[in-house]
């Protein structure tokens, strides 16, 4: 695992999670590995990378199928995507099962070190049995919940996620803040505030409302 970790790291990628299958999960694999962005090192690793540099569509996902593609040829596994689908992987719910993942206050993925900000750029499926990360406490418990009040317009919270809503507030003037920082909720969550420069969030910003 040390020589995968430092792998992933040289490319700013991290576990973040993973899971034993079993057989109902079909996926041929002994371990499963929820790999994502290892905080605040991703961000200038991609920016530098051809992906970026070269100006083509979707630089995020094709840096993350190219890297995690050979990373997984190197540690004789196979690699899934959260993108490029229909079929779709159940991400969400693999998630849930590595024990560093919980569906948060307002229904987001609340991660153990990566708050709100979690995201998940692939699951590396490896032979045998590899050692997984500790299970964590969810940081929710005790929590004072910021994010249920930190909406501008209410568009999430313990009710669902009004899309239109939060669009709608995005194409006004009061939503530069969230265009340019980041969601409000996802910045509310004090776990993992300092893991994602603000230039990051507003790059998934603009993707998500374009």
């Amino acid at each position: 695992m040390s020589t995968l970790d430092e792998a992933l790291a040289a490319n700013g990628l991290a576990v973040l999670g993973g899971f034993y299958p079993n057989h109902d999960d079909q996926l041929d694999a002994g371990t499963v590995l929820l790999i994502g962005p290892d905080g605040g090192n991703f961000w200038p690793i991609l920016t530098q990378s051809n992906e970026w540099t070269g100006g083509t569509d979707d630089p995020v996902d094709r840096y993350s199928a190219r890297v995690l593609s050979d990373i997984a040829k190197l540690n004789n596994g196979r690699v899934l995507f959260p993108f490029g689908g229909p079929p779709y992987h159940p991400f969400y719910s693999w998630a849930l099962r590595s024990g560093l993942a919980w569906a948060s206050p307002v229904a987001l993925l609340v991660h153990a070190t990566q708050g709100l900000f979690v995201s998940y750029r692939g699951a590396l499926l490896l032979p045998g049995r590899a050692a997984l990360p500790e299970a964590a406490p969810c940081p929710c418990d005790g929590c004072s919940q910021p994010c249920l009040t930190a909406c501008p317009v209410g568009a999430l919270g313990d009710a669902g996620y009004d899309v239109p809503l939060c669009h709608d507030y995005l194409n006004s003037a009061g939503g530069r803040r969230c265009m340019d920082n980041g969601c409000q909720v996802r910045g509310a969550c004090p776990v993992g505030q300092n893991l994602r420069p603000d230039t990051q969030s507003a790059y998934h910003m603009q993707r998500f409302h374009k």
